[in-house]
């Protein structure tokens, strides 16, 4: 009988988010994950049965020819799944193969190793009938997964609920299992199921032309009994190196590493293992606390119509307004906030420059002066007041303000987020956040913050609990921010006087745009003179904050097409007072 011909496009095999894997990484998670010559072994997604020949290797050499009761694979596909067969049967072994979509197969514990590559479909092609059955497949399993999943979140959960009390889960997946919020509920299922958690890094591309980064997640001992409460870490340079390493388990760069919580993201998993152990040493110190100890972060005001209600002092002069109908403001966006404190001297100079530094709020309690009246008909003759934010609110002009904060943090960053006292006590806009400090600390906080905040614990930091977005910024949610590791408030106040005999310079560092020269010098004071770490500790801290900038660049060039050079930051010499 004449095998029919198969053709399977790579158009067609990215669409449905399938990659074939490197054999030497195959072997490795078979020989891990099959311990047993009785074990069954799962392959979801099989495509053309990479993970499965493995596993039959592994089974060959522990002295059985699997059969269709121990290979099992599912896949969509039916061309891969015809040609899977073909390659087992070739290979002397038998499979038995289900032609479905993974996750209408209701889960059953059966297996004792859940192996293979899933599908990574992004959420924006993760859509309709097919969402709804991951989501469903993965709340069985009591994990809820949102609507910006891609495929592998629930796909990972589904897979997990195949196996037997004791069993292994290998899996590569995307690092979005350890950088991104959505993922933040498969995490804190596979620390709960599971009572050993390993991750395989590798600092170089697994698969050839395709720049979305992978680990390997080696899950073991399933429904273990109160789970695990750390992930160990493996750091390969790459696939061949893993092969070399077949049969050890192990890298050359292996560390165990404890989440704050379950749902925390293992970002520092990426870490070297040498700026890992040092950050993991500075959160376990009392010296070290987090922003949220000293207050609260909250986002700023939403105007819905910032070209509208934002305005220079010239578009003031020419409107007619008087000081009664304005609030003084921090400009939109936060190209202002690099230095350590805004004042009104700088807050005038911006003005100067045409930076819209007033709101335009009128007084309630008072007639609405003419020039007020003039603008806000004329703002509704160009459809402000139609706005969404704008027409959910009465009188649709009155922007809801939040008290000036304490301090102002930057939280869409080129390099690292910058806290900036508001000396000047002005409003702040969505662009940036307010930090409120709590009573007792604000005092300290106003002075010292934008100084102790510039040392190399609290930069890294800021790469772990963000998140990095289009073009390479990194983002701070308030909740995130909350997180972000800072000087506790005694280390502070016994560095006062060292801190504020460094002011000068680091006005002078951040006006030119080295923030890690400033970094250094705080250093100094904090890590080495307050807490005595050794130079090698802190240098660690510097070089691992360097590469996760670098690899968020790096990123961020992939995403835009190009290698260009960054924007270099725009800054006036008056927002950067000393």
């Amino acid at each position: 009988m004449t095998e029919p011909v198969l053709f399977d496009s790579a158009g067609a095999r990215k669409a449905r988010g399938a990659f074939f894997t490197p054999p030497e990484l195959c072997a490795y998670v078979a020989q891990w994950a099959v311990s047993s010559a009785t074990d069954r072994v799962l392959e979801p997604s099989c495509g053309e049965a990479a993970f499965l020949l493995a596993a039959g290797e592994r089974l060959r050499k522990l002295g059985v020819d699997a059969g269709a009761q121990q290979l099992t694979g599912v896949e969509l596909h039916a061309l891969s799944g015809i040609a899977a067969q073909r390659m087992v049967r070739d290979a002397g072994y038998d499979l038995s193969l289900l032609v479905s979509d993974f996750f209408s197969v209701p889960a059953h514990r059966s297996y004792d190793a859940v192996i293979g590559n899933p599908p990574y479909v992004r959420y924006q092609d993760f859509s309709g009938a097919a969402r709804a059955r991951g989501r469903a497949a993965a709340l069985a399993a009591g994990v809820g997964v949102t609507g910006l999943a891609s495929s592998w979140a629930a796909f990972t959960v589904h897979a997990a609920e195949f196996l037997r009390p004791g069993g292994r889960l290998g899996l590569v997946l995307p690092a979005e299992l350890l950088t991104v919020n959505y993922a933040a509920q498969v995490r804190q299922y596979l620390m709960a199921k599971f009572g050993r958690v390993r991750l395989v890094l590798f600092t170089e591309r697994v698969f050839p032309g395709v720049s979305e980064e992978v680990v390997l997640l080696l899950a073991e001992d399933a429904l273990a009994e109160g789970g695990t409460d750390n992930c160990e870490l493996h750091q390969f340079e790459n696939v061949d190196q893993l092969g070399k390493a077949l049969g050890t388990g192990q890298g050359p760069l292996s560390v165990a590493w404890r989440p704050v919580d379950r749902l925390s993201k293992w970002t520092p998993g990426l870490l070297s293992r040498e700026g890992l152990a040092a950050y993991t040493r500075l959160q376990e110190l009392p010296d070290f606390s987090t922003l949220h100890t000293w207050g609260d972060t909250t986002l700023g005001m939403v105007t819905g119509n910032n070209s509208y209600f934002a305005l220079s002092p010239e578009r003031v002069r020419e409107l007619g307004l008087t000081r009664e109908d304005l609030r003084p403001l921090s400009p939109p966006g936060s190209r202002h906030l690099r230095g350590l404190k805004i004042t009104e001297a700088a807050l005038a100079e911006l003005g100067r420059g045409g930076a819209r530094t007033w709101l335009f709020y009128p007084a309630v309690q008072r007639e609405l002066s003419a020039a007020a009246r003039a603008y806000i008909e004329a703002g509704e003759a160009e459809g402000v007041d139609a706005a969404y934010k704008c027409r959910k609110r009465k009188p649709w002009w009155r922007v809801p303000l939040v008290a000036p904060a304490h301090l102002l943090l930057t939280y869409m960053n080129a390099d690292t987020p910058r806290l900036t006292s508001n000396d000047a006590g002005v409003l702040h806009l969505n662009s940036v956040h307010g930090i409120y400090l709590r009573q007792g600390l604000k005092t300290l906080g106003t002075e010292l913050l934008p100084l102790g905040a510039l040392n190399s614990m609290t930069l890294l930091g800021a790469e772990t609990v963000g998140r990095s977005y289009g073009g390479g910024m990194l983002k701070l949610e308030p909740s995130e921010a909350d997180l972000l590791p800072i000087p506790a408030p005694a280390m502070l106040k016994s560095a006062r006087p060292a801190l504020l005999a460094l002011r000068p310079q680091l006005a002078g560092a951040l006006r030119n745009g080295k923030v890690v020269d400033a970094a250094r010098l705080v250093d100094k004071v904090l890590l080495v003179g307050e807490l005595g770490m050794r130079r090698g500790e802190v240098r660690a801290l510097e070089e691992a904050h360097a590469a996760m900038t670098a690899r968020r660049a790096a990123r961020g060039k992939a995403a835009r097409g190009h290698a260009g050079p960054e924007p270099a930051p725009v800054a006036s010499l008056a927002a950067f007072p000393s």
